[in-house]
């Protein structure tokens, strides 16, 4: 708080569990609710100066912090590792280079954005919103840090960060980045502690003017609730059913096993996977045989161990989750292609899942309708094309979706029928510009680039300028 590293307010701590080995590997102070108040006072101390920063310097800022995240990546990827079981490999390739790119995307937003803009007798002013909270989930940890503290940066906002108690410590290695770039005392703050503390208190708070969560869709709803009585901005980003919608001119068999990356990456813990694979009915045979193949190939365990591709589930609380989903899919009467209910052989400790793909799905199964947040693919057959994208949009979600097509503008006419607010065609390059946000219970608001820049400011009018 305020630039320096503060004792909390009460001794009461909150242990932290290596989800690879079901051990403590340390522990956070559990916030309260005066340290709510503290930070958000030293925040609110800090904005008017941070918001009258020149752009070159708050620019500047952010080209040191992503360097020296660059310069600190191998620390990165290690806490990640330990703290939420990604394996080190793509901790190494994805978690940490990804994070950097949203830094350096909004280096790049304030080389060409116009904070003034002059029309015919008035002019527009984008100007910082002010204080902003800022709450990040356990399954991205830093990689949404960076989503949200690079544009409130550039944007000349002052925040307070509450990273998910699940996985602290990459939140508390990018606080040393901060002080270490020389972010001016009390522009960020970190507290740590439970939502329903430390979340709570600064959704509720009137000092606070924007909110800003990623997470499921009920931690949205109880932050816009509890954020309502002030009247602050939300902006959410929360679950996701996201479908991958195979035309029947699709490359199969480049598709297939790149859709089972998609779905599984993470160990399935992304909002946006595509865990509902719509398919042709009568490609239904071809596809479950190039799927089961592409699952085969993940190689689970030890998250440190340089040959694995798949860690374990972050914690017991969704361990259990996706144990329990995978059961209610064999229940409902899906057929399981491989995987399944346990552990993969070998590792009887640690929060391991079995990669696991289910065909014959319908959309009433429970397992097509609910966020599995896990290693599960469902694959679902349909008659036409109407049919598959009728599919694609049977749902509460409306985060992401793919569309897989050999003919380009029949991809982008699907892709214009789906209500979701981003939709990739046959598996481009991810871009930090692109907007990312959702339709429906996926949330309100965007991230990233530009659009997710402008979430962070008020626009003012200004009449005879």
């Amino acid at each position: 708080m305020d630039g320096a590293w503060t004792n909390p307010s009460d001794r009461a701590s909150i242990s932290v569990i290596q989800p690879s080995t079901e051990t403590q590997i340390g522990t956070i102070a559990a916030g309260t609710v005066a340290d709510v108040d503290r930070a958000v006072a030293a925040a609110r101390r800090a904005f008017p100066a941070f918001a009258a920063l020149p752009v070159a310097a708050r620019r500047a800022m952010l080209v040191r912090i992503a360097d020296l995240i660059e310069a600190r990546a191998e620390d990165f990827a290690q806490a990640l590792s330990r703290e939420m079981g990604a394996a080190i490999g793509f901790a190494r390739t994805s978690h940490v280079p990804l994070a950097v790119a949203h830094v350096r995307a909004q280096v790049d937003v304030l080389d060409h954005y116009r904070f003034v803009r002059e029309e015919a007798g008035f002019a527009v002013l984008k100007e910082p919103i002010g204080v902003c909270a800022l709450i990040t989930p356990w399954n991205w940890p830093l990689y949404q840090v960076t989503a949200k503290v690079a544009p409130a940066i550039a944007a000349g906002c002052t925040m307070v960060l509450k990273p998910s108690e699940l996985s602290p410590f990459s939140a508390l290695l990018f606080a040393q980045v901060m002080q270490d770039a020389g972010v001016p005392p009390g522009v960020f703050n970190l507290v740590n502690g439970t939502g329903e503390v430390v979340g709570a208190a600064l959704s509720a708070h009137p000092q606070v003017d924007m909110i800003s969560i990623t997470g499921s869709t009920r931690a949205g709803v109880l932050v816009a609730q509890a954020a309502a009585v002030t009247v602050k901005r939300v902006v959410q980003e929360l679950g996701g059913k996201s479908p991958n919608l195979f035309l029947d001119d699709a490359d199969f068999a480049a598709a297939v096993p790149r859709g089972v990356l998609s779905a599984m990456r993470n160990v399935g813990q992304s909002c946006s996977a595509p865990t509902r694979m719509l398919v042709p009915a009568d490609r239904l045979v071809e596809v479950e045989a190039l799927a089961v193949e592409a699952a085969r190939s993940w190689q689970v365990g030890d998250p440190l161990d340089e040959a694995t591709t798949m860690g374990p589930i972050a914690n017991a609380a969704q361990f259990a989750r996706v144990q329990a989903m995978i059961e209610a899919g064999i229940a409902d009467g899906a057929r399981l292609l491989c995987g399944g209910v346990g552990r993969p052989d070998g590792l009887d400790t640690g929060y391991f899942v079995r990669p696991t793909i289910f065909s014959g799905v319908t959309a009433d199964m429970r397992i097509a309708r609910e966020e599995i947040f896990g290693p599960v693919l469902c694959i679902m057959p349909y008659r036409d094309e109407e049919e598959g994208i009728a599919l694609a949009n049977d749902t509460v979600y409306g985060l992401g979706a793919h569309v897989q097509s050999g003919d380009i503008a029949r991809a982008r006419r699907a892709a214009a029928r789906i209500r979701a607010g981003q939709v990739l065609i046959n598996g481009p390059a991810w871009t930090p510009h692109a907007p990312f946000g959702g339709y429906k219970q996926s949330g309100n608001g965007r991230e990233y680039g530009v659009h997710g820049f402008e979430e962070y400011l008020e626009t003012k009018s200004v009449l005879g300028y």
